[in-house]
């Protein structure tokens, strides 16, 4: 009996495989760290190669500490870091370049250049997203422009483009399916979210042939069969891949916001804050993008998402940049006593800053240090500069929806920081619902699955096995919360003058 969902949750600085059971617990679990190449101030890539040999090792290490077959796995799900772009060979399946991560700035040229041509009401009228090089068009653009013969290759239809969801696709089932999901679709920059189609009017624009292009269809498709597995398992070639996802589409739904007006906030590498508003809200204003939430069976459903770029990248930059301690963990003893940050601001803008501002020109700054301030200090202020640029993102959420978030689930890495999840709480006003399974974003990817091929059965069993550890309610008196965003706006405000 197939009682098993496998689950690939490939993010930005991680690749993981995670087995589930029909009660969506955990029964193996494999990780391995990406690297992160970074050939020029703002640049970020990955190697595509390198994220497919660990996917494969992870999935690999949870089938042989588990001891299950695959015959006993109902389907497959797949969720990932999105707008990451990659371009490879259609013949030979080699990348012609390193896969450029959504934080990645060197498209940045291409971008100025659709605003200063005057593109941008023109792109966010079609695609919901204000012009950034954050999303894959520009990224796709680059490419084409930068790496020598890519143009020629795509115009002779030899070249494929996808997200990391769609290469995986491409290489579990051994080149047979090109293919994304709407979530993913949505975040390129050249998808119509409205009328559902590769737009040839911003295809023109960038001058991006559509041979590039996968199908797009819904999250829970069956997307094809895993192949490329059957050395590990030979009955491998008989599971489906069955659901695939944009990582932060995929936590909406690992949090169970399926009514309108539902919200969560991921806190990793980024910081991701979405609202379910069943239906498309055009023109949001604020910095906020309107997204596909995901497609189910033909039917879309939406949201709003404010984006942060920098919250445990910022910790990563404190660990491995300025060695301030070895492990991530070992941040925690800054976070003692009543005023951890000691008045210090820091605005992590390393790759500039996200909702509401958009600003890619922004860098990272302190403010307010004294000769008293401290190594703890610097630590304490970049942990809380997670939420107070979620206390920007937030604001803006409330303000286009007209809808007041007074719960709002978070998840990710660092929401088991109980230090930040109170500070959290109390800038924002909101009870924080922290669940027992901190995997939320693999969680969603394996219900779609899950309900796809009929190891869950309804939205409503879901939602029983959605269970929560802790709530964080706000304790802070209203005039400190002020004071505190007061200094935080200063230090953004000052931050966007010095460019």
């Amino acid at each position: 009996m197939r009682k098993y969902i496998l689950t690939i949750d490939q993010g930005t600085t991680s690749t993981r495989s995670i087995l589930f059971d029909k009660q969506a617990n955990i029964v193996s679990i494999s990780q391995m760290e990406i690297e992160q190449i970074c050939p020029n101030d703002g640049w970020v890539e990955h190697n595509p190669l390198e994220i497919w040999m660990k996917t494969y090792q992870t999935i690999e290490n949870v089938m042989k500490q588990s001891k299950v077959t695959a015959k006993e796995i109902a389907g497959i799900a797949i969720t990932n870091q999105r707008e990451t772009t990659i371009l490879w060979d259609k013949c030979s399946g080699k990348p012609i370049y390193n896969a450029v991560v959504w934080q990645s700035r060197q498209s940045q040229s291409i971008c100025d250049k659709l605003m200063s041509d005057g593109y941008e009401q023109l792109i966010l009228s079609k695609t919901g997203l204000v012009i950034n090089s954050y999303f894959s068009g520009s990224k796709i653009a680059w490419l084409l422009k930068n790496v020598e013969g890519a143009y020629q290759k795509a115009l002779d239809g030899n070249l494929r483009f996808g997200t990391i969801d769609c290469y995986l696709l491409w290489k579990l089932t051994n080149g047979k399916s090109h293919a994304t999901d709407y979530t993913n679709a949505s975040r390129t920059m050249i998808y119509n979210i409205y009328d559902l189609c590769w737009d040839d009017e911003l295809l023109n624009i960038l001058d991006i042939p559509k041979s590039l292009l996968p199908n797009v269809v819904d999250s829970n498709s069956i997307f094809g069969y895993a192949e490329a597995l059957c050395e590990i398992d030979r009955d491998f070639k008989d599971v489906p891949i069955a659901s695939m996802i944009g990582d932060q589409q995929a936590s909406l739904f690992g949090q169970c916001c399926f009514e309108q007006g539902d919200a969560k906030n991921t806190y990793g590498t980024g910081c991701f804050m979405l609202m379910n508003t069943k239906k498309p809200i055009k023109n949001p204003g604020y910095g906020l993008l309107s997204t596909i939430a995901w497609g189910l069976d033909g039917k879309l459903e939406y949201a709003l998402e404010g984006s942060v770029f920098i919250a445990g990248a910022g910790v990563q930059w404190l660990r491995d940049k300025m060695e301030f301690f070895e492990q991530s963990k070992d941040c925690e003893k800054a976070l003692k006593g009543k005023n951890p940050s000691g008045g210090v601001y820091m605005v992590p803008a390393f790759v500039g800053l996200g909702t509401p501002y958009w600003d890619s020109d922004a860098r990272g700054s302190i403010f307010g240090m004294t000769r008293t301030t401290t190594k703890d200090n610097i630590i304490a202020a970049t942990i809380e500069s997670i939420a107070y640029q979620t206390k920007d993102v937030l604001d803006a959420m409330e303000a286009s929806s007209n809808v007041k978030i007074n719960t709002m689930g978070v998840d990710g890495g660092a929401c088991v920081n109980s230090y930040l999840m109170q500070f959290q709480a109390d800038l924002l006003n909101v009870t924080l619902k922290r669940p027992i399974c901190k995997e939320t974003t693999a969680l969603g990817a394996t219900y779609i699955c899950g309900l796809k091929v009929g190891l869950f059965e309804s939205k409503e069993e879901v939602i029983g096995l959605h269970l929560i550890d802790s709530m964080f309610t706000s304790s802070m008196d209203s005039e400190t919360r002020n004071k505190l965003i007061n200094g935080w706006k200063k230090a953004v405000n000052a931050t966007l003058m010095y460019k």
